[in-house]
């Protein structure tokens, strides 16, 4: 199913976004968010103004030994565009040649992972582990940099903990490496997703650095997403959890921020819609069994902020087929709910 992003873009807050050689409409990017950012996610927030997505986190250890569920993950389709694949890695040799695999894709981006706080990751050196080792992470950054045919970037967070804040010097060791855009969450990795995300620093590497900053942490809604730019002055920011269920987000902040009045919260025919769309998606892509099994998690989101839904997520997480995940969306989406939404 073909869905046409360039016509839902809208007129933009800041200046174009340019990574390297890939210039960019839109500031607002789709995080890789594993286990959620496949092509049926992907394409929905595409239909509501995302432009740069990313393929879910990506193993470079893991597609460089042929696994078979890593590959499929590079899967794509010509409309799924721009598009970014992000890797995670701790040795260069690695690195190269899941670079070279990559490059058969022609991703308009590649992001090298130095951020992702799971134990699983970082106890490996991956990821935020990553920070506790700069030298290393700029050896990584320079072979990408060296064999890569797209322009390279780096994720990042604040630091390892409180009493390891090495962000700007991390930041600055990206640059000499020749890395073309920055990312960054303004949270420390022993933070994971919880705390306050710290503008200060972020907007610290904003005026130490000559590349795109990419800013992400508690982008959650339209207000949230200007006070990331207006605190940090960053060039661009990511959706992650913002975008759960919401891909009207991209939507509502090009509006917000070009009229700073909040966008109307989508009727209950949209949401339908949307949900209806999703779900064709995900059949289509994987199947009609396993397709309702995937979009599950998708209708709980959806479902965030709805009152008295409780019962439907326990009917949606039973659907097995298309048309019985179709019946708790028709109910899910009835003028009932929506009085009770609006009060």
């Amino acid at each position: 199913m073909s869905i046409d992003a360039s016509a839902a873009l809208s007129v933009l807050y800041y200046v174009v976004l340019k990574i390297g050689n890939l210039r960019l409409l839109s500031p607002f990017i789709l995080a890789p968010l594993s286990g959620i950012s496949d092509l049926p996610f992907r394409l929905i927030n595409r239909s509501f103004g995302c432009e740069l997505a990313f393929l879910e986190m990506i193993s470079a250890r893991a597609l460089v030994s042929k696994s078979r569920k890593t590959g499929e993950m590079l899967l794509s389709v010509p409309y799924d565009r721009p598009l970014g694949v992000q890797l995670l890695a701790n040795d260069p040799d690695i690195l190269e040649k899941a670079l070279e695999i990559t490059d058969a894709y022609k991703f308009d981006v590649v992001n090298i992972n130095a951020a992702c706080p799971v134990g699983k990751v970082t106890r490996r050196g991956e990821g935020a582990g990553l920070l506790r080792e700069p030298r290393k992470l700029q050896e990584l950054l320079k072979a990408a940099v060296k064999c890569s045919t797209a322009p390279v970037t780096v994720k990042i967070r604040t630091g390892w903990d409180e009493s390891s804040i090495n962000a700007k010097d991390v930041a600055l060791s990206a640059r000499d490496a020749g890395v073309q855009g920055l990312f960054i969450h303004g949270r420390t990795a022993a933070q994971g997703y919880s705390g306050k995300t710290d503008y200060r620093i972020i907007g610290e590497i904003k005026n130490s650095i000559d590349v795109p900053v990419i800013a992400s942490g508690d982008i959650l809604s339209p207000e949230l997403a200007k006070k990331m730019f207006d605190e940090t002055g960053c060039d661009g920011i990511v959706m992650a959890r913002g975008a759960l269920g919401n891909p009207w987000i991209f939507r509502q902040t090009a509006a917000f921020l070009k009229t700073w009045k909040a966008d109307q919260h989508p009727g209950l025919a949209e949401i339908r819609a949307t949900m209806l769309t999703h779900l064709q998606l995900c059949s289509d892509y994987y199947g009609e069994d396993n397709g309702t099994i995937i979009f599950r998690k998708f209708f709980a989101w959806y479902m965030r902020g709805l009152p008295e839904t409780r019962p439907l997520r326990e009917k949606a997480f039973h659907a097995k087929t298309t048309d019985q995940m179709v019946s708790v969306i028709d109910a899910a989406c009835t003028e009932k709910t929506g009085r009770l939404h609006a009060a």
